[in-house]
């Protein structure tokens, strides 16, 4: 069993973890872990873009779509400070050489469901594909940070109601992190669902070590469903995701009759749940998105990702039309945070989907959670950098054999399993229930 000392010690390298990573002070070690290959990441499948503010006169409009989104359960503080401090994040995500699309040399903002106006940056249709990549590139150029993959979290470290690092498995070994300060930003929980656009290794595991340690956890229910995914007649895989960007760009919903049946821009639970009761209603698995106004030429430039993606799954364009259906797509709930990202235990924090910050309430806005990522990330970084100088690391001994850390990692997902089919209720045959 190995000890490893750092400064800081972050679980995840989509953009919450890598970004968290980047505005960490550059005299501080920091140790990245990821569970698998590091661009192996629900970041790197985002297709439709980040959402800002346009300016600041467009804030207040754009906190009032959030909330009327979220259904009013968001916290309205963390709101305000993700439109507010949008633009000054999607500026430092330019500075670190991200390109986005232009128009006449602005932004070529498009609008998805739920948004009043268009407000959302983008890059063709594969925006996280863009953003992992130009964050990775910048992590590994810096001296103070160090990236682990295939390297998997089993618990933290504690003592004293406090976190000082973690226990990891990797290549059958297990070691001991030991960090001033810890943050999680392990993902979401799709892989716990048999249909779902997330990886199948996003299993809830920051959860069930929140859950195991008596961390506090918010809003476990609050689980979204995106209204189209490319709807496939196979088992358990990931579900290949058609961006809402689609819709936003003029593609329309309807059933299989070639009939409308909804607004194609209203949030994502409105309309998901549309299609659930035409589906019903037709005795069908999919409905149609009608993309036949678009031409294979638009199609193909603006949404490549997307387009290929189609194609090698055999969907013929000259239909002009693409079968979609909701699946599971992401987790508002999670760790409890405040502002800063800190969590009800001293030294960790949580950043992305894997945390609660408020700000999507019970339904998420459209291309907020790149967004949330960067914001909150930098919060979280920045109260570290704060306090770190002044806090002592302390190495927490504890004897613990990979036997036990595979019983670990094992209970991890027994316990992700358990607390999600007791909020889903109904819908827990949705669960993969044989792992």
């Amino acid at each position: 069993m190995m000890d490893i000392c750092t400064d800081v010690l972050i679980v995840g390298t989509g953009v919450a973890g890598l970004f968290s990573a980047l505005n960490i002070e550059a005299d501080k070690k920091v140790i990245i872990i990821s569970k698998t290959k590091a661009d192996e990441c629900n970041t790197y499948l985002a297709q439709g873009g980040i959402s800002k503010a346009k300016n600041k006169d467009d804030t207040e409009s754009f906190v009032q779509d959030t909330l009327k989104a979220g259904r009013h359960k968001n916290r309205k503080e963390a709101v305000e400070v993700l439109a507010k401090e949008s633009i000054k994040n999607i500026d430092l995500l330019l500075s670190l050489g991200m390109k986005f699309d232009y128009k006449d040399e602005e932004f070529d903002y498009t609008r998805e469901g739920g948004h009043s106006i268009n407000r959302i940056v983008h890059s063709t249709d594969e925006t996280g594909k863009m953003v992992f990549e130009t964050l990775y590139k910048e992590a590994k150029k810096r001296k103070n940070i160090s990236i682990i993959e295939d390297c998997i979290l089993v618990d933290i470290l504690k003592e004293d109601k406090s976190c000082y690092g973690g226990i990891v498995i990797k290549n059958g070994s297990v070691s001991l992190i030991h960090s001033k300060f810890t943050i999680l930003a392990s993902g979401g929980i799709g892989g716990l669902f048999t249909n779902s656009t997330n990886r199948r290794t996003s299993t809830g595991d920051g959860i069930a070590i929140a859950f195991r340690n008596n961390i506090e956890l918010e809003n476990l229910e609050y689980i979204q469903f995106h209204p189209t995914a490319l709807y496939e007649d196979k088992d358990r895989e990931r579900r290949f995701l058609i961006s809402e960007s689609l819709r936003g760009e003029g593609a329309k919903l309807k059933n299989i009759n070639g009939e409308a049946f909804t607004d194609e821009l209203l949030p994502r639970d409105i309309v998901s749940n549309n299609i659930w009761r035409e589906q019903l209603r037709t005795g069908t698995d999919f409905v149609y998105l009608d993309i036949s106004q678009m031409g294979e030429k638009f199609l193909k430039n603006r949404f490549p990702g997307i387009y290929k993606g189609c194609l090698a799954r055999g969907l013929n364009f000259k239909d002009g039309v693409i079968p979609v259906t909701p699946v599971q797509h992401y987790f508002m709930g999670g760790i409890k945070v405040d502002l800063n990202s800190k969590t009800s235990m001293n030294g960790l924090y949580a950043c992305g989907e894997v945390s609660c910050t408020g700000v999507h309430g019970a339904n998420r806005l459209a291309s907020n959670s790149l967004l949330e990522g960067l914001v909150f990330s930098r919060r979280a970084a920045i109260d570290i950098n704060s306090k770190i100088d002044d806090k002592q690391l302390k190495v927490v001994k504890k004897d613990i054999t990979l036997e036990k850390a595979l019983q670990l990692k094992k209970e991890n997902l027994s316990c992700a399993l358990e607390q999600f089919k007791k909020v889903l209720g109904e819908k827990e045959h949705e669960l993969i229930n044989n792992r």
